[in-house]
Protein backbone atom coordinates (compact mmCIF):
# COMPACT_ATOMS: atom_id res chain seq x y z
CA UNK A 1 0.00 0.00 0.00
CA UNK A 2 2.93 2.40 0.78
CA UNK A 3 4.15 1.61 -2.69
CA UNK A 4 1.61 3.20 -4.19
CA UNK A 5 1.09 5.98 -2.71
CA UNK A 6 4.69 6.84 -2.86
CA UNK A 7 4.05 6.76 -6.48
CA UNK A 8 1.37 9.22 -6.61
CA UNK A 9 1.90 12.76 -7.84
CA UNK A 10 -0.95 13.76 -5.57
CA UNK A 11 -1.96 11.80 -2.30
CA UNK A 12 -4.72 12.82 -0.26
CA UNK A 13 -5.78 13.35 2.95
CA UNK A 14 -6.04 9.38 3.59
CA UNK A 15 -2.81 8.50 1.78
CA UNK A 16 -1.00 10.97 3.67
CA UNK A 17 -2.38 10.42 7.16
CA UNK A 18 -1.05 6.56 6.17
CA UNK A 19 2.20 7.79 5.78
CA UNK A 20 2.21 9.41 9.01
CA UNK A 21 1.23 5.94 10.63
CA UNK A 22 3.62 4.33 8.85
CA UNK A 23 6.16 1.82 10.51
CA UNK A 24 8.85 -1.32 10.00
CA UNK A 25 9.48 -1.64 6.44
CA UNK A 26 6.94 0.75 5.19
CA UNK A 27 8.24 3.39 7.34
CA UNK A 28 11.82 2.70 5.45
CA UNK A 29 10.44 3.14 2.24
CA UNK A 30 8.92 6.59 3.24
CA UNK A 31 12.36 7.62 4.16
CA UNK A 32 14.31 6.15 1.63
CA UNK A 33 11.59 8.25 -0.87
CA UNK A 34 12.53 11.25 0.46
CA UNK A 35 16.34 11.27 0.29
CA UNK A 36 15.87 10.28 -3.22
CA UNK A 37 13.67 13.04 -3.46
CA UNK A 38 15.78 15.53 -1.58
CA UNK A 39 19.29 14.23 -3.83
CA UNK A 40 17.39 14.72 -6.87
CA UNK A 41 15.74 18.14 -6.55
CA UNK A 42 17.57 20.32 -4.20
CA UNK A 43 21.12 17.94 -3.48
CA UNK A 44 22.72 16.63 -0.52
CA UNK A 45 23.69 20.11 0.87
CA UNK A 46 22.53 22.19 3.68
CA UNK A 47 22.12 25.81 3.97
CA UNK A 48 23.28 27.61 7.25
CA UNK A 49 20.86 29.97 8.52
CA UNK A 50 23.01 32.34 11.00
CA UNK A 51 20.12 32.92 13.93
CA UNK A 52 19.94 36.15 15.73
CA UNK A 53 17.62 36.25 18.61
CA UNK A 54 17.56 39.87 19.08
CA UNK A 55 14.63 40.25 21.65
CA UNK A 56 12.46 37.94 23.66
CA UNK A 57 9.60 40.73 24.29
CA UNK A 58 6.70 40.27 23.01
CA UNK A 59 3.02 41.75 22.63
CA UNK A 60 1.27 38.25 22.43
CA UNK A 61 -0.13 35.72 24.79
CA UNK A 62 0.08 32.47 23.03
CA UNK A 63 -0.58 29.09 25.60
CA UNK A 64 2.38 27.44 24.20
CA UNK A 65 5.30 29.83 24.35
CA UNK A 66 7.82 30.53 27.29
CA UNK A 67 8.48 34.18 26.08
CA UNK A 68 4.64 34.81 25.76
CA UNK A 69 3.57 38.25 27.52
CA UNK A 70 2.28 36.93 30.59
CA UNK A 71 5.41 34.93 31.40
CA UNK A 72 6.68 37.14 34.48
CA UNK A 73 9.38 34.91 35.25
CA UNK A 74 11.44 34.93 32.09
CA UNK A 75 14.07 38.02 32.14
CA UNK A 76 13.65 40.25 29.22
CA UNK A 77 16.18 41.47 26.67
CA UNK A 78 16.68 43.34 23.35
CA UNK A 79 19.83 43.15 21.87
CA UNK A 80 21.59 46.64 21.20
CA UNK A 81 21.82 47.06 17.08
CA UNK A 82 25.83 46.85 17.40
CA UNK A 83 25.00 43.78 18.47
CA UNK A 84 22.91 42.40 16.14
CA UNK A 85 24.98 44.04 13.73
CA UNK A 86 28.23 42.47 15.13
CA UNK A 87 26.52 39.19 15.08
CA UNK A 88 25.24 39.25 11.22
CA UNK A 89 29.02 40.46 10.31
CA UNK A 90 30.35 37.14 11.51
CA UNK A 91 27.90 35.05 10.00
CA UNK A 92 28.77 37.11 6.56
CA UNK A 93 32.54 36.94 7.66
CA UNK A 94 32.14 32.63 8.06
CA UNK A 95 30.55 32.60 4.74
CA UNK A 96 27.00 31.63 6.09
CA UNK A 97 25.36 33.04 3.47
CA UNK A 98 22.49 34.47 4.96
CA UNK A 99 20.80 34.81 8.66
CA UNK A 100 17.63 35.08 10.23
CA UNK A 101 16.70 37.65 12.78
CA UNK A 102 14.00 36.58 15.19
CA UNK A 103 12.40 38.37 17.95
CA UNK A 104 9.31 38.29 20.04
CA UNK A 105 6.40 40.12 18.40
CA UNK A 106 5.83 43.51 18.42
CA UNK A 107 4.09 45.94 15.98
CA UNK A 108 4.25 49.96 15.72
CA UNK A 109 6.40 52.70 14.07
CA UNK A 110 9.58 52.57 16.05
CA UNK A 111 10.08 48.46 15.62
CA UNK A 112 9.32 49.03 12.12
CA UNK A 113 12.00 51.52 11.72
CA UNK A 114 14.76 50.02 14.00
CA UNK A 115 14.40 46.74 11.48
CA UNK A 116 14.52 48.64 8.99
CA UNK A 117 17.47 50.82 9.75
CA UNK A 118 18.95 46.97 10.78
CA UNK A 119 18.56 45.88 7.30
CA UNK A 120 20.39 48.85 5.70
CA UNK A 121 23.31 48.55 8.26
CA UNK A 122 23.49 44.80 7.76
CA UNK A 123 23.35 45.41 3.42
CA UNK A 124 26.21 48.39 3.67
CA UNK A 125 28.48 46.13 6.35
CA UNK A 126 28.01 42.93 4.18
CA UNK A 127 27.73 44.63 0.83
CA UNK A 128 24.55 43.11 -0.13
CA UNK A 129 26.29 39.74 0.35
CA UNK A 130 24.10 38.28 3.10
CA UNK A 131 20.51 37.21 2.72
CA UNK A 132 18.44 38.18 5.23
CA UNK A 133 14.96 36.39 6.59
CA UNK A 134 12.78 37.99 9.54
CA UNK A 135 11.01 36.49 11.78
CA UNK A 136 8.93 39.20 13.53
CA UNK A 137 5.31 37.99 13.82
CA UNK A 138 2.10 39.88 12.11
CA UNK A 139 2.46 43.20 10.36
CA UNK A 140 0.68 45.54 8.14
CA UNK A 141 1.34 45.14 4.40
CA UNK A 142 2.87 48.77 4.37
CA UNK A 143 6.02 47.56 7.31
CA UNK A 144 6.21 44.21 4.83
CA UNK A 145 6.90 45.91 1.70
CA UNK A 146 9.31 48.40 3.34
CA UNK A 147 11.40 45.61 5.09
CA UNK A 148 11.73 44.17 1.68
CA UNK A 149 12.90 47.38 -0.22
CA UNK A 150 15.37 47.62 3.00
CA UNK A 151 16.48 44.51 1.64
CA UNK A 152 15.03 40.88 3.56
CA UNK A 153 14.64 38.45 1.07
CA UNK A 154 12.83 35.84 3.21
CA UNK A 155 9.98 36.01 6.04
CA UNK A 156 9.37 32.99 8.41
CA UNK A 157 5.54 32.93 9.58
CA UNK A 158 4.62 29.59 11.66
CA UNK A 159 1.12 29.19 11.75
CA UNK A 160 1.46 26.54 14.10
CA UNK A 161 -1.69 24.59 12.98
CA UNK A 162 -4.11 24.79 10.13
CA UNK A 163 -6.79 23.82 11.49
CA UNK A 164 -9.05 26.62 13.46
CA UNK A 165 -10.46 24.98 15.73
CA UNK A 166 -7.00 23.42 17.37
CA UNK A 167 -5.90 27.43 16.84
CA UNK A 168 -8.17 28.50 19.28
CA UNK A 169 -6.95 26.30 21.81
CA UNK A 170 -3.14 27.78 21.74
CA UNK A 171 -4.53 31.27 21.92
CA UNK A 172 -6.67 33.95 23.57
CA UNK A 173 -9.69 34.67 21.70
CA UNK A 174 -9.23 38.20 21.11
CA UNK A 175 -7.88 40.35 17.71
CA UNK A 176 -4.54 39.70 18.83
CA UNK A 177 -4.68 36.40 18.04
CA UNK A 178 -6.69 35.49 15.29
CA UNK A 179 -6.56 32.56 12.66
CA UNK A 180 -7.91 34.44 10.01
CA UNK A 181 -4.91 37.90 10.15
CA UNK A 182 -2.62 35.10 10.26
CA UNK A 183 -3.52 33.50 7.48
CA UNK A 184 -4.12 37.42 5.98
CA UNK A 185 -0.26 37.97 6.97
CA UNK A 186 0.89 35.03 5.13
CA UNK A 187 -0.84 36.17 1.83
CA UNK A 188 0.26 39.60 2.38
CA UNK A 189 3.84 38.76 2.72
CA UNK A 190 3.58 36.88 -0.75
CA UNK A 191 2.29 40.12 -1.84
CA UNK A 192 5.35 42.20 -0.79
CA UNK A 193 7.79 39.88 -2.51
CA UNK A 194 9.16 37.60 0.29
CA UNK A 195 10.21 34.29 0.02
CA UNK A 196 7.41 32.68 2.19
CA UNK A 197 7.97 30.33 5.29
CA UNK A 198 5.69 29.05 7.45
CA UNK A 199 5.54 25.79 10.15
CA UNK A 200 3.93 24.19 12.36
CA UNK A 201 4.30 22.26 15.79
CA UNK A 202 3.56 18.64 15.97
CA UNK A 203 2.47 16.12 18.59
CA UNK A 204 0.52 19.50 20.67
CA UNK A 205 -2.70 18.20 22.83
CA UNK A 206 -5.94 18.00 21.56
CA UNK A 207 -4.06 17.14 17.66
CA UNK A 208 -4.83 13.86 16.00
CA UNK A 209 -3.04 12.48 12.62
CA UNK A 210 -5.74 13.45 10.81
CA UNK A 211 -4.85 17.20 11.69
CA UNK A 212 -0.92 16.93 10.55
CA UNK A 213 -2.10 15.31 7.52
CA UNK A 214 -3.88 18.47 6.60
CA UNK A 215 -1.15 20.59 7.64
CA UNK A 216 1.28 18.64 5.35
CA UNK A 217 -1.42 19.59 2.45
CA UNK A 218 -2.59 22.58 3.36
CA UNK A 219 1.47 24.07 3.27
CA UNK A 220 1.14 22.32 0.16
CA UNK A 221 -2.10 24.27 -1.33
CA UNK A 222 -0.54 27.53 -0.52
CA UNK A 223 2.43 26.99 -2.40
CA UNK A 224 4.90 27.68 0.34
CA UNK A 225 8.32 28.46 -0.20
CA UNK A 226 10.26 27.16 3.40
CA UNK A 227 9.11 25.51 6.00
CA UNK A 228 10.35 25.37 9.77
CA UNK A 229 8.45 22.49 11.94
CA UNK A 230 9.19 20.31 14.81
CA UNK A 231 7.84 18.78 17.65
CA UNK A 232 6.02 20.30 20.45
CA UNK A 233 7.88 20.54 23.53
CA UNK A 234 5.96 22.03 26.74
CA UNK A 235 7.11 25.19 29.10
CA UNK A 236 5.88 24.72 32.87
CA UNK A 237 5.21 28.67 32.39
CA UNK A 238 2.37 28.14 30.01
CA UNK A 239 -1.13 27.43 29.97
CA UNK A 240 -1.08 24.61 27.59
CA UNK A 241 1.05 22.70 30.84
CA UNK A 242 -1.96 21.71 32.28
CA UNK A 243 -2.58 19.07 29.33
CA UNK A 244 0.86 17.53 29.71
CA UNK A 245 -0.61 14.64 30.59
CA UNK A 246 -2.72 14.46 27.15
CA UNK A 247 0.95 14.61 25.31
CA UNK A 248 2.76 11.78 23.30
CA UNK A 249 5.83 10.62 24.27
CA UNK A 250 9.08 13.04 23.30
CA UNK A 251 10.31 10.02 21.40
CA UNK A 252 6.88 9.64 19.44
CA UNK A 253 6.45 13.42 18.68
CA UNK A 254 9.79 13.66 17.62
CA UNK A 255 9.37 10.05 15.14
CA UNK A 256 6.03 11.85 13.95
CA UNK A 257 8.20 14.97 13.11
CA UNK A 258 10.66 13.05 10.61
CA UNK A 259 7.84 11.68 8.88
CA UNK A 260 5.98 15.25 8.94
CA UNK A 261 10.03 16.09 7.26
CA UNK A 262 9.91 13.24 4.88
CA UNK A 263 6.12 13.59 3.76
CA UNK A 264 6.92 17.67 2.67
CA UNK A 265 9.69 16.84 1.01
CA UNK A 266 8.12 14.54 -0.87
CA UNK A 267 5.06 16.65 -1.20
CA UNK A 268 6.79 20.12 -2.07
CA UNK A 269 10.48 18.87 -3.80
CA UNK A 270 12.16 22.43 -4.17
CA UNK A 271 11.27 24.00 -0.78
CA UNK A 272 13.11 24.47 1.69
CA UNK A 273 13.26 23.09 4.89
CA UNK A 274 14.98 23.24 8.33
CA UNK A 275 16.55 21.13 10.81
CA UNK A 276 14.47 22.48 13.63
CA UNK A 277 16.84 22.99 17.38
CA UNK A 278 13.61 21.02 19.05
CA UNK A 279 15.02 17.94 16.92
CA UNK A 280 18.20 18.07 18.96
CA UNK A 281 16.12 18.48 22.44
CA UNK A 282 14.84 15.00 22.24
CA UNK A 283 17.83 13.18 20.48
CA UNK A 284 21.32 14.47 20.65
CA UNK A 285 21.31 13.93 17.00
CA UNK A 286 17.65 15.18 16.21
CA UNK A 287 18.88 17.76 13.62
CA UNK A 288 21.47 15.30 11.83
CA UNK A 289 18.38 13.04 11.69
CA UNK A 290 16.13 15.44 10.27
CA UNK A 291 18.67 16.37 7.33
CA UNK A 292 18.19 12.31 6.38
CA UNK A 293 14.91 12.62 6.47
CA UNK A 294 14.79 15.47 3.81
CA UNK A 295 15.82 19.14 5.37
CA UNK A 296 18.35 21.33 3.80
CA UNK A 297 18.93 24.34 6.56
CA UNK A 298 20.79 24.15 9.49
CA UNK A 299 20.85 27.31 11.93
CA UNK A 300 23.72 27.56 14.03
CA UNK A 301 22.81 29.97 17.09
CA UNK A 302 25.42 33.25 16.69
CA UNK A 303 23.13 35.41 19.42
CA UNK A 304 25.31 36.54 22.04
CA UNK A 305 25.74 33.85 24.54
CA UNK A 306 25.07 36.20 27.09
CA UNK A 307 21.51 36.34 26.72
CA UNK A 308 21.01 33.50 24.46
CA UNK A 309 18.84 31.04 27.61
CA UNK A 310 16.43 33.94 27.91
CA UNK A 311 15.05 32.87 24.04
CA UNK A 312 13.39 30.16 26.07
CA UNK A 313 10.06 29.32 23.50
CA UNK A 314 10.21 25.89 25.10
CA UNK A 315 12.12 23.38 28.04
CA UNK A 316 15.47 22.46 27.53
CA UNK A 317 16.49 24.38 24.58
CA UNK A 318 19.84 23.11 23.41
CA UNK A 319 23.20 25.03 22.47
CA UNK A 320 22.56 27.74 24.58
CA UNK A 321 26.49 27.71 26.18
CA UNK A 322 27.82 27.23 22.70
CA UNK A 323 29.79 29.99 21.55
CA UNK A 324 29.79 31.04 17.65
CA UNK A 325 33.10 29.68 16.60
CA UNK A 326 32.29 26.42 18.62
CA UNK A 327 29.21 25.71 17.39
CA UNK A 328 30.33 26.55 13.38
CA UNK A 329 32.99 23.06 14.10
CA UNK A 330 29.62 21.11 15.86
CA UNK A 331 27.72 21.67 12.43
CA UNK A 332 30.06 20.84 9.88
CA UNK A 333 30.27 17.98 11.93
CA UNK A 334 26.94 17.07 12.54
CA UNK A 335 26.32 17.44 8.26
CA UNK A 336 28.99 15.47 7.79
CA UNK A 337 27.88 12.63 9.74
CA UNK A 338 24.64 12.32 7.64
CA UNK A 339 27.21 12.19 4.39
CA UNK A 340 25.67 15.98 3.28
CA UNK A 341 28.23 19.05 2.55
CA UNK A 342 27.70 22.56 4.04
CA UNK A 343 26.86 24.79 1.18
CA UNK A 344 29.29 28.15 2.63
CA UNK A 345 28.90 31.79 0.54
CA UNK A 346 25.86 30.18 -1.15
CA UNK A 347 22.29 32.39 0.15
CA UNK A 348 20.55 29.39 -0.86
CA UNK A 349 17.31 31.12 -1.98
CA UNK A 350 14.18 28.73 -1.84
CA UNK A 351 14.40 26.93 -5.58
CA UNK A 352 10.60 26.28 -5.10
CA UNK A 353 10.56 30.58 -5.21
CA UNK A 354 13.04 30.78 -7.77
CA UNK A 355 10.87 28.79 -10.18
CA UNK A 356 7.88 30.28 -9.24
CA UNK A 357 8.76 33.68 -9.95
CA UNK A 358 11.18 33.01 -12.86
CA UNK A 359 9.34 30.37 -14.94
CA UNK A 360 11.56 31.12 -17.62
CA UNK A 361 14.34 29.46 -16.33
CA UNK A 362 12.62 26.39 -15.63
Amino acid sequence: MIDKILEKNDPGLSDVTALLNAEGRDRGLLFEKARQVKAEHVGNKVYLRGLIEFSNICAKDCFYCGIRRSNSRVPRYDLSDEEILNAAYFAYKNRYGSIVMQSGELTGPHFTERVEGLLDGIRESTEGNLRVTLSCGEQTPETYERWFRAGADRYLLRIETSSRELYSRLHPNDEKHSFDKRLQALRDLRSAGFQVGTGVMIGLPFQTTEDLARDLLWMKSIDIDMVGMGPYLEHKDTPLYTYRDLLLPKQARFELSLKMIAILRILMKDINIAASTAMQTIDPQGRERAIDAGANVFMPNITPCRVREFYKLYEDKPCTDENPDDCRRCVEQRIASVSNDVAYDEWGDSGHYLKRTRPADR
